[in-house]
């Protein structure tokens, strides 16, 4: 049965800043284009054409917007990263690492809910997150990690073609994973990765914003949720 919670008994807070719904925005646009292209420049389609070779150039097309996809997420990342030390605590960095026992007891809880799907209304009230809780938190670092990965990798295997000296900095990584082949190895199982996250992720959202009722999901637009008036008096951070 799902939880009834009654609306009047909560407050409408902003827990996302803007720079932050723009770097989920953005990162999630990144990362389908640079999945979608990678995708082809890793299986390119065999395309009849009567044109001269010169004067079909769609496969540099998908290159170039490959690239350009790939410094734009470069860029965002590290946008983040700077935002983890100047953003208000639900973006800032300590939030993601369960220190507490609150936070402890918070891990149990979303993993009876997400996995074996309980849903006792005193516990999904009491352990509810203003934030991300702490699975998810735990996730994203992870995804971060990954995030590092694609860039050196992707990098990497750029460096040779490229006559910038930022692609040039990451030319030790495919010698690193041993040549070109491995290094393209790594960066196509890690692109399979970021659309498995992506799939459990947006599943979820959705499940939370149903189990909860809290906008979970139009968060990352309006960046408000509604948070229990009880649980704003007994937080700081709010």
């Amino acid at each position: 049965m799902q939880t009834i919670i009654q609306t009047n008994d909560f407050k409408r807070v902003l827990v996302w800043e803007l720079p932050v719904r723009l770097f989920h925005w953005l990162n999630a646009l990144c990362i389908t284009v640079l999945a979608i292209t990678g995708f082809i420049i890793a299986n390119p389609p065999a395309i009849m054409s009567s044109a001269e070779a010169i004067d079909s150039y769609w496969f540099g097309t998908v290159r170039v917007i490959h690239f350009i996809a790939a410094y734009v997420f470069l860029a965002n990342t590290i946008v983040r990263v700077y935002w983890a030390f100047k953003g208000n605590y639900y973006s800032n960095w300590r939030a993601f690492i369960p220190y507490s026992k609150s936070a402890r007891r918070n891990i149990l809880h979303v993993l009876k809910v997400d996995i074996l799907l309980q849903n006792e209304e005193k516990e999904v009230l009491k352990n509810i997150s203003v934030g991300h809780n702490y699975v998810a938190s735990f996730s994203y670092l992870v995804l971060f990690l990954l995030a590092l990965v694609q860039i050196f990798t992707g990098f990497g295997l750029y460096a040779p073609t490229s006559g910038w000296w930022l692609p040039k900095l990451f030319a030790w990584v495919p010698d690193l994973f041993g040549g070109d082949a491995q290094t393209r190895f790594v960066h196509h199982i890690s692109t399979w990765l970021f659309i498995i996250f992506t799939l459990i992720h947006v599943y979820l959202v959705f499940y939370h914003d149903w189990l909860e009722g809290r906008g979970e999901s139009s968060s990352m637009v309006s960046g408000y949720k509604f948070v229990r008036k009880e649980r704003i008096e007994k937080d700081d951070h709010i």
